[in-house]
């Protein structure tokens, strides 16, 4: 072992490598729902997703397909339209995500909620996947202790 390097490196490796592609998979997933939803639910989704994104991040997702929603619609209320929601690629969507999730975690977490609301999207797999894979995560996250976050900045 290298005088400089810990023991603990390698399992923090680890642990990046496990966390990118877990947000992968949760990205391909939310994407998967999305193509199989009725119009109304991606919308919902949609609109859940943009909401926490600046214009600068809008614009650099998707060729800012979404920052063009988020102009009609207006900052405080997007609604898209279902117009719109046909232009939206399922690989718009998971670049969303992607996005999504280096920005606010959270808020993607909280899609288990806007799936578990939504009686037609409950009833796909990748929907019921998507909900437990969110779920633990999220679980996973509130049982981490202040301390262990610290650890995790020093370690870096």
């Amino acid at each position: 072992m290298h005088p400089q390097t810990s023991a603990t490196e390698p399992a923090t490796l680890t642990t990046t490598a496990q966390v990118a592609a877990s947000d992968a998979a949760i990205a391909e997933l939310v994407g998967q729902v999305f193509e199989a939803a009725p119009a109304p639910e991606k919308r919902r989704l949609l609109a859940h997703l943009i909401r926490p994104l600046g214009l600068l991040s809008l614009v650099a997702v998707a060729n800012g397909i979404f920052a063009k929603l988020r102009f009609r619609d207006g900052w405080q209320d997007i609604q898209p339209r279902l117009e719109d929601v046909q232009k939206v690629h399922t690989s718009d969507v998971v670049a969303l995500v992607d996005h999504v999730q280096q920005v606010s975690v959270e808020v993607v977490d909280n899609l288990a909620h806007l799936l578990k609301a939504s009686p037609v999207v409950t009833g796909s797999a990748a929907a019921a996947v998507l909900v437990t894979i969110l779920l633990q995560r999220a679980n996973a996250r509130r049982s981490r202790t202040p301390q262990a976050d610290i650890d995790d900045l020093y370690a870096a």
